[in-house]
């Protein structure tokens, strides 16, 4: 139970948090946006104060969460065994990267697992093909759910009511210039994902760029998460967006689908 006479904060229709610890998680996403940075740094950019940052920090480097190196600090890595073992917890992981694995190889393109976590896309695998190009999919990435293939794979599971919500709650923002960033015409979009079973990215997330997602389904037949396919659009064209590419998703999908059953 939260003190409320301990520093804790309360907003709106918020539930309470412990103001030292959302000042500890503001240094944390500081920390991984800047690369590392210095005391004097993080207080100027999270407006605590010196001592303030310096007791979190002391704090992180004692339980291996951060690392210092002369003067800069750095997200440690413990970070990547706590996430791996987040990901070993996802239904069927082991054979979601296997088959992963088989969809880049015979692609020869960058795939991706991707799953939805309080209303973001994330990436939960991620396998580069022998001409796979570099793209910002990173295993652990966060999306705005909206601005990707699987993304809005995941959306079409879900019903219209569920995505305003989602919508209300983290809005549309605009990654390019093909972005979808009208409600009505996302919701359009998501019905024909459901009627063709597969979605698009059009260079929604990054110019230049182009997939094509299929969702997984669990046995109780909510959505998992989705298997994409990305690469760039002068080899990504709308008959391989529309035929090969759905095609062999739609049939790695099928059979995990059916394995997922038998587990």
């Amino acid at each position: 139970m939260v003190n409320k006479n301990s520093g804790s904060k309360t907003g709106g229709n918020n539930p309470p948090t412990l103001k030292s610890l959302d000042n500890t998680f503001t240094i944390i996403t500081e920390l991984q946006e800047r690369g590392g940075a210095r005391v004097t740094e993080l207080a100027n950019a999270t407006e605590l104060s010196k001592s303030s940052v310096y007791k979190h920090l002391t704090t992180l480097v004692s339980h291996d969460l951060v690392t210092k190196k002369a003067d800069q600090y750095h997200l440690g890595l413990r970070f990547l065994d706590v996430g791996a073992h987040v990901r070993h917890q996802i239904e069927g992981a082991r054979i979601i990267k296997e088959k992963l694995r088989e969809v880049a190889e015979e692609t020869e393109e960058t795939a991706q697992f991707t799953t939805e976590e309080h209303g973001r896309a994330v990436v939960l695998f991620r396998e580069t093909g022998r001409r796979g190009v570099l793209t910002k999919g990173r295993v652990g990435k966060r999306f705005h759910i909206h601005q990707t293939a699987a993304g809005k794979a995941i959306l079409s599971q879900f019903s219209d009511e569920r995505v305003r919500d989602l919508i209300a709650r983290n809005g549309l923002p605009r990654a390019t210039k093909g972005t979808i960033v009208d409600e009505d015409e996302l919701l359009d979009d998501l019905e024909a994902i459901r009627e063709r079973g597969y979605s698009y990215n059009n260079e929604e997330s990054t110019k230049g760029l182009r997939a094509v997602a299929v969702p997984l389904m669990a046995p109780d037949r909510n959505v998992l998460g989705a298997f994409a396919v990305a690469g760039p659009t002068h080899r990504m064209n709308q008959d391989r967006l529309d035929g090969e590419l759905p095609e062999l998703l739609r049939s790695v999908v099928n059979e995990l689908e059916l394995n997922l059953t038998h587990m």
